[in-house]
């Protein structure tokens, strides 16, 4: 009889949702939770640093309108190729190495960088972070491969307030430092997190749902074990399988199509992203990501263009004369990423993650809208300040929903992409933001903006799933 009931044992078999969604969610995703946080918090610091070294520069090396925008486009173009290249590191040879060498590159040029001894140089080197930074995507997959489909929505907003600790964080350093020590004592100690998240890095593991896609069944069973061990919970009985092909699967191929396919090969990963079997949903995420990142970082910097001293075109808009305004206002709209991300978390698992976004376009355009003319400085900031409450939350809503649409076998390439795509629209930012506004043209500056959202909303409602509740996909049929 024993033999029996071992052998009956061995027949059970259990998908990785399944183990995932018995070991719950415990200290072992915690401590994921906060490296990957901690990655998300360097992204935001050093994209934050561009709001304030940006009208330092201008100042003590006496830079063009021009040159000064550039230092914020090079961070964004290296995104652009750092977005793409992790990706596909990341879908090919696995998460872990990917998060290895974004820490290393970042962490090296974001502090060169505040050695830098001329123009040429600190573009150079900004650019190289901004390469680093392109990996931002990859600790949110790997992350989002440890956490159970309940309530996954949720811990993919806590994750995301990672992003806005930082911007916060940074404004009060900008504040504190900028008036007395200057901005290379602000890029030195803004790498900190980057050496942090160096450190730290011995303690990751792989993604079990990276390994299982790959077949290496018995190393995923490994780290679920230990996740067993740390969470103090059990495995399923029986023998763990990797999940090939599920319901979303047919929802998003032709019905009958069964035969797995192995993108492993040099960057065909890529070119599975534009198959006619995900060709909408990547060019709607595209669409959706260039909004995100032009919406937002459009605010950040038209932030510090209304606060600076520079903008001489409207008597109305009677700005404060001193550095001090930049750093106070621009705190000031970073705390509203905190609401944002407060009504993301409400709204995520009840109402889906295509009607929030929605909604958060349409009231994002809102209160942007009244600064079609120039405004006085309290009602400027308290409208930026309402227009990045929704503007955060697509952000985030968008960060949870891309790596959930997309299988596993290109998950970290397809937000990789999607991300590159977003740096195109943090290139085109600053011309929109810094030399429309300076050039006198505020209402077309923000009609553009609108139309942006516009568009971003009418691509969120025309995307063929909803993946609220969903359990991830690991491969695509073809």
């Amino acid at each position: 009889m024993a033999p029996q009931r071992q052998e009956e044992e061995d027949e059970v078999v259990y998908t990785l949702d399944e183990a995932l969604t018995s070991l719950g969610f415990g200290k072992f995703q915690y401590l994921v939770l906060c490296y990957a946080g901690l990655g998300s918090m360097v992204d935001a610091v050093e994209v934050m640093i561009l709001s304030f070294i940006g009208p330092a520069l201008k100042s003590q090396w006496g830079l063009s309108s021009t040159q000064e925008s550039l230092i914020t486009t090079v961070v964004f173009a290296g995104m652009l190729i750092g977005a793409y290249f992790w990706g596909v590191i990341a879908d090919n040879y696995g998460r872990r190495k990917s998060l290895l060498l974004v820490a290393i590159v970042t962490t090296v040029c974001a502090f060169l960088s505040s050695f830098s001894p001329n123009y040429i140089s600190l573009l150079i080197l900004r650019m190289l972070v901004g390469t680093g930074l392109g990996g931002g995507p990859v600790y949110g997959s790997w992350f989002l491969e440890f956490v159970p489909s309940r309530n996954r929505g949720i811990w993919m907003v806590i994750y995301s307030t990672f992003w806005t600790i930082g911007t916060i964080l940074e404004a009060l350093l900008a504040m504190i430092i900028m008036p007395s020590l200057g901005w290379r004592w602000l890029l030195a100690l803004s790498s900190i997190p980057s050496f942090a998240a160096l450190f730290l890095y011995i303690f990751t593991v792989e993604s079990p749902r990276y390994l299982c896609s790959e077949g290496r069944i018995s190393e995923a069973y490994d780290i679920l074990r230990k996740i067993a061990v740390v969470n103090q919970t059990k495995l399923p009985p029986g023998m763990l399988v990797s999940d090939q092909v599920t319901e979303m699967n047919e929802e998003l191929l032709e019905p009958g199509a069964n035969k797995i396919c192995n993108f492993k090969t040099g960057f065909s990963s890529s070119l599975m992203l534009l198959s006619p079997k995900l060709l909408q949903i990547t060019l709607l995420m595209w669409v959706v990501y260039f909004g995100n990142s032009f919406s937002y970082y459009g605010i950040i910097l038209l932030t510090s263009q209304f606060s600076t001293r520079e903008n001489k075109c409207f008597s109305v808009a009677s700005h404060v004369k001193n550095d001090t305004s930049l750093y106070r206002d621009v705190f000031i709209t970073s705390l509203a990423e905190l609401p944002g991300l407060l009504i993301s978390a409400l709204v995520v698992e009840k109402f889906g993650r295509k009607i929030s976004m929605a909604l958060m376009y349409v009231l994002g355009s809102l209160f942007l809208f009244p600064l079609v003319v120039p405004r006085n400085e309290v009602l400027t900031t308290a409208l930026l300040f309402g227009a990045r409450i929704w503007v955060i939350g697509n952000f985030t809503l968008a960060g949870v929903y891309c790596p959930e649409i997309y299988p596993t076998s290109v998950r970290s390439t397809g937000c990789g992409v999607a991300s590159a795509v977003g740096r195109i629209a943090g290139m085109v930012s600053p011309i929109v933001a810094v030399q429309l506004v300076r050039g006198c043209h505020q209402m077309a500056a923000i009609l553009l903006f609108e139309g942006v959202l516009l568009l971003s909303a009418i691509s969120v409602l025309l995307f063929p799933v909803e993946t609220k509740g969903r359990e991830l996909v690991d491969h695509v049929s073809s």
